[in-house]
């Protein structure tokens, strides 16, 4: 198998998945990929599931009802087994806020709204009330209030969600207004995988673009991709993998000038770079004071601080957002309208969602937005003194780093066995850390660049021991037959659905 993966090396992308189909086909290579695949499967289960045989499992419904405060015990066992882990910091993002107080008044507020549904607003106004601001104070940071554009929006479920219905918008109104029925979307090759499952689910054609020597957009590149069937164009503020944000403005100049749609994804910087920019540091323009901006997406529930489960989509105008909305009028079940994907919602996130941006206020950001950039900054001072390391471009908080000399994704393992959460990545094979509030506690920084010193060294000395998910993301990295990969992602989540008696 490995000579035969040598030998398709270099040959084109739908060549090389024409001879995948053909292989797998082969009775020997099938047997061989479905050995390794389980192995690895196997490898992964004491991680996803450590609670076999520590609590009650439950394949059917109880014959009797559970006593409510032996059911909550357990939950409360199960919570402070995972809380120990985040709440010390070492995990790369997820948790972004973590403060016991902060979190115990957004479950206040949570418990105060759990029955309210946005889809029946005329019995939960309240929701109006709170999705409606959350939108309007989310695009007075993202620059509406410095255009005469009347921006809006509306609350969705998270990033995912936002960048789908971003994409569905684009599509729609590309079909009415322009006869648009090929439509395809221009991203940069480091734009959030949610792009790529948009273009699955809705067939829009994904043009992926290369980034350049800083990991930006490839300002070149995005001119010849785009055409007549163009009906977005993405950059991101900043990317996931990388951190870095793209040239904005002069992919905002390229929208404009050839009237395309543009959306900047600053799901991850939407509520981190409009206060880095008020605390004096250098970040251009992104938002909606660029004139070829139309659309934009922002977690609330990142670094704005709400609980998981919200973030915004912004459009620049109201006739762009009609195309999002779904409407129904000769249903028997009366007349049915819907914002976003989901019916029925939990108004309870909505109301914790604004909660959290009035307690933090524009102080309480810059103040947490301060010490997040200066922790950073220590960090990736620390990481450019490891001479096997190196940092990929110049990122202000989602640090992204390579080796040329170890196996990144077993210093990652190792690291993992330390008790930290680090994220491997792709094309390069690299690891990064995305700084939260949890990394600013006193000895955290320290504690990091000590472990990594650490699993660096236990790696040069140990070279071949492997395990974790080395293996995984090694495969994944040189494999050409990318379906192979898909399907272990798929069996991993069979395996999250399985119980194991």
């Amino acid at each position: 198998m490995d000579q035969m993966i040598e030998k398709v090396k270099g040959i084109p992308r739908g060549l090389v998945s024409y001879l995948e189909k053909w292989v797998r086909k082969l009775p020997s290579v099938k047997k061989e990929i479905d050995s390794q695949t389980e192995a690895m499967i196997d490898s992964l289960q004491p991680s996803l599931k450590p609670y076999t045989g520590q609590f009650n499992t439950y394949t059917s419904l109880p014959t009797e009802s559970r006593v409510k405060e032996k059911i909550l015990s357990e939950i409360k066992e199960i919570t402070s087994l995972e809380k120990s882990r985040w709440q010390k910091g070492y995990v790369s993002g997820a948790v972004y806020h973590g403060d016991n107080e902060h979190i115990d008044f957004l479950n206040r507020v949570y418990a105060l709204q759990s029955q309210s549904n946005p889809l029946h607003s005329d019995l939960f106004p309240s929701a109006s009330k709170f999705e409606s601001e959350i939108v309007s104070m989310t695009a007075h940071m993202l620059g509406a209030n410095q255009t005469k554009d009347d921006v809006c929006g509306v609350v969705s479920s998270g990033g995912t969600e936002s960048i789908l219905l971003a994409m569905k918008t684009y599509r729609d109104r590309g079909r009415e207004l322009h006869n648009i029925f090929r439509p395809n979307i221009v991203i940069p090759v480091t734009a959030h995988a949610a792009f790529d499952k948009a273009g699955e689910y809705f067939k829009i054609k994904i043009k992926r673009i290369p980034v350049d020597e800083n990991y930006q957009a490839d300002l070149r590149a995005i001119k010849k991709a785009s055409n007549g069937n163009t009906i977005c164009i993405v950059g991101s503020a900043p990317n996931f993998p990388n951190g870095i944000v793209d040239p904005i403005e002069k992919m905002s100049e390229i929208s404009l000038e050839r009237g395309i749609g543009f959306h900047v994804d600053a799901c991850l910087g939407g509520f981190v770079l409009p206060f880095a920019e008020k605390l004096g540091y250098p970040i251009k323009p992104f938002d909606f004071r660029l004139p070829g901006v139309t659309s934009m997406s922002a977690d609330t529930h990142k670094y704005g601080y709400a609980p998981k489960g919200t973030s915004v989509i912004l459009y620049r105008n109201p006739e762009l957002r009609q195309y999002q909305y779904y409407t129904i009028a000769d249903w028997p079940g009366g007349l049915y309208f819907s914002p976003t994907f989901a019916g029925s919602r939990p108004g309870a996130l909505s109301a914790a969602c604004w909660a959290a941006m009035l307690s933090m206020g524009e102080d309480g950001y810059k103040d947490s937005i301060q010490k997040i950039l200066e922790t950073a900054k220590a960090m990736k001072k620390g990481i450019d003194e490891i001479n096997e390391l190196k940092i990929m471009g110049d990122p202000l908080w989602v640090i992204a780093f390579e080796s040329k000399q170890l196996d990144i994704y077993k210093v990652m393992d190792q690291m993992t066995e330390k008790g930290w959460n680090l994220n491997g990545l792709h094309k390069p094979a690299c690891v990064h850390i995305c700084v939260t509030l949890r990394h600013t506690e006193k000895g955290i920084a320290d504690r990091f660049l000590s472990d990594l010193k650490e699993a660096i060294s236990y790696v040069q000395s140990n070279p071949s021991k492997s395990g974790g998910m080395a293996p995984v993301y090694g495969m994944a990295a040189s494999l050409p037959f990318k379906g192979i990969v898909r399907d272990l992602l798929k069996k991993y989540m069979d395996l999250y659905y399985r119980i194991i008696l």
